[in-house]
């Protein structure tokens, strides 16, 4: 039996709650409909598809455009799991209008929130696209859209300082009327005091168990990507090499005349075959 797909309402409800959420990123149609077949309740289509699909050196690059695609692959793969979609980089900083034209775009291709990274500089595009209804999860941490300006992919909010601006970031992002709010990459220490700061869900990436719902890349969690391995990833399975000993021992099988075997190609009768002159 399908499982029920949660709604908005019900994430607001597991705030405080032991039933907690495991949100997989994934960018295929394949990958997202393992998703949908497993208990897993939340998918994040993550621009973080500029690393892991396109092999860049980080989410700049990736558009809006980049993101309906994957949205669309992830959505007709996973029809009964809550998806959240990546706003690229620049598709709602420069203006609240974009902000809306643009968080449109990904709900009409399937998106059951979008999400936005940033602190309170863009407090106001949130604010503009939950109030012509669409449903929006803030991303305040690490926000490697950002990172060049956070001194790179490293943790945040070690001192006073920036964990007190976290914690006014989160506070503002409630008020501008984000449902739930995604913490990357701080101490776990922050990220309850975040959690006990507001009334709304927070996802935890990389920052510790006080929060309603974890999220891991899909690729991370099974040992596919291999460049680095983030402290919080936990391998559930190491199938890159599973995968490279398929390719090796295929390959070797056409090397050797094993591939393919009679029974794995088509036939037909000798009397139709034309004759050669």
């Amino acid at each position: 039996m399908a499982k029920k797909k949660l709604t908005i309402q019900e994430i607001l409800n597991r705030k405080n709650s032991k039933d907690k959420i495991g949100m997989v990123t994934v960018y295929d149609y394949q990958m997202a409909k393992l998703v949908d077949e497993s208990d897993c309740e939340m998918i994040l289509v993550g621009d973080s598809l500029g690393m892991i699909v396109q092999g860049l050196d980080g989410t700049t690059h990736v558009n809006i455009e980049d993101m309906e695609y994957h949205l669309k692959c992830v959505r007709r793969g996973a029809p009964n799991t809550f998806i959240v979609a990546d706003m690229s980089f620049m598709s709602y900083q420069a203006s609240k209008e974009e902000a809306i034209r643009n968080a449109g775009k990904l709900m009409k291709l399937g998106a059951d929130c979008v999400k936005m990274e940033g602190g309170l500089g863009i407090m106001d595009k949130i604010k503009a696209v939950t109030e012509v209804g669409i449903p929006v999860m803030a991303h305040i941490g690490l926000t490697p859209q950002t990172a060049a300006a956070l001194g790179g992919f490293k943790l945040q909010g070690k001192n006073k300082e920036t964990a007190e601006r976290l914690v006014k970031e989160a506070v503002a992002a409630e008020e501008a009327g984000a449902f739930c709010v995604l913490v990357e990459l701080v101490p776990a220490e922050l990220n309850e005091l975040i959690d006990k700061s507001v009334s709304i869900p927070v996802i935890s990436t990389g920052s510790g168990p006080s929060a309603v719902g974890f999220n891991l890349n899909a690729y991370d969690m099974l040992g596919i990507f291999s460049d680095f391995k983030p402290k919080f990833v936990r391998q559930y399975a190491q199938l890159k090499q599973v995968i490279v000993d398929a390719f090796n021992a295929w390959n070797a099988d056409i090397k050797s005349g094993s591939y393919p075997a009679n029974d794995e190609a088509f036939h037909m009768k000798e009397e139709d075959l034309p004759k050669l002159d």
